[in-house]
């Protein structure tokens, strides 16, 4: 059986949708799986991706287009593509698939923020992609979700029966581990001139990412006596002039500091750097992000909602996430107890450790199976 895996979606800068593009289709070669693939790219992507052919994989890649003509190519050019390439299923990863097929299909959902928050969305992502997730909703053969909440959000939202999806959680690459290498960190730390002491946060820097509670916090903090610094390391997402606003706003410009999109290669030695990792998302299908931080040892602050209690557990503190006092208490204790520190930095790794990219795989390869079985 050969089994199509779109990966055309993957951006220049993937956050955790492309991470996941990348790090399933590095699983998949690792694997012996009994099928062959074929993986559809641009161009940029098969370069993001890495992965040489092999007698179970192929590549079948494309010139590099914006996303809208992108997703006109998803449903005008593409289909040809996969009926002149003889695959037996097509499983595209992020979000959408083309109206018409001549095979089945599965299709990875990654949250719902589509429906759940659309004003976090441009113009056009709030017109174009309910239409195409619902379509997809429907017409899917089966639909792999990154967590039970979002899989739960997909049934309520769009009247999914619960025998058609499959929560399958992300993985966190081995890349993300305990660094001891002293001269690699100060590498790092002086290559992004970062200071000694700094609370850390990834993402992009967008609404969403509840931003204005963590400056709100910070600036408590600072208030208080603390000597310490805020690392905002992450691409620059729609609305984020009215971040650098609310930083100017608080008068904490000198203590803020915003590194811009990170290179991979390099996220775990910030990750080992700082005193505390902070993360308090308004809404996440899976959040990659406190895992990573989790798996360098970094004491991890999150927020009790959607999807991060049934990942962080107990080896992270949850506060909700409008709760501005609730998030500068627990900066507050965690910064002042060592103890507290060290007890989440262990149990962080091994929580982390649990979130394997290649179960990610094999886990998709039990749907294609069932899938293909019903055909």
């Amino acid at each position: 059986m050969l089994i199509g895996i779109d990966a055309t979606a993957l951006p220049p800068q993937p956050g955790g949708a492309g991470i996941y593009t990348i790090q399933f289709i590095r699983a998949l070669a690792s694997l012996e799986t009994g099928y062959k693939f074929v993986i559809f790219a641009h161009d940029s992507g098969k370069k993001q991706i890495n992965t040489s052919e092999t007698g179970a994989l192929a590549w079948v890649c494309f010139p590099d287009k914006n996303p809208a003509h992108r997703l006109l190519w998803e449903q005008t050019a593409f289909p040809r593509q996969v009926r002149n390439s003889g695959v037996d299923l097509l499983h595209s990863l992020h979000y959408t698939r083309p109206i018409r097929l001549p095979c089945p299909s599965v299709v990875t959902f990654h949250d719902m923020t589509f429906f759940l928050y659309p004003q976090y969305h441009t113009l056009f992502k709030r017109l174009y992609f309910p239409l195409a997730i619902r379509f997809s909703a429907q017409k899917s053969d089966a639909l792999i979700t990154v967590s039970n909440n979002t899989k739960e959000d997909t049934m309520r939202l769009l009247g999914v029966p619960e025998h058609k999806i499959t929560p399958i959680p992300l993985g966190v690459s081995g890349d993300f581990t305990v660094i001891s290498n002293k001269e690699l960190l100060q590498h790092i730390r002086e290559k992004y001139n970062l200071p000694q002491e700094f609370i850390l946060h990834v993402g992009v820097v967008e609404p969403r990412k509840n931003l204005t509670l963590l400056l709100k916090s910070f600036q408590e903090l600072i208030r208080d006596g603390s000597n310490i610094s805020l690392v905002i390391a992450g691409q620059l997402g729609w609305m984020y002039e009215d971040v650098f606003k609310q930083v100017d706003e608080l008068g904490i410009r000198e203590e803020v500091i915003f590194t811009g999109y990170i290179p991979p290669e390099d996220l775990p030695g910030i990750y080992n750097l700082a005193r505390i990792f902070v993360y308090p998302s308004v809404y996440e299908g899976f959040g990659l992000p406190p895992l990573e931080a989790m798996a360098c040892g970094t004491p991890t602050i999150t927020t009790d909602i959607s999807s991060m209690p049934e990942n962080i557990g107990d080896a992270g503190i949850l506060v909700p996430p409008g709760d501005e006092a609730a998030l500068t208490e627990a900066m507050r204790s965690l910064l002042d107890n060592p103890d507290l520190q060290e007890h989440l930095s262990r149990t962080g790794t091994q929580r982390a450790g649990r979130f394997t990219w290649e179960a990610n795989a094999q886990a998709a390869i039990k749907v294609y199976k069932q899938v293909l079985e019903t055909q």
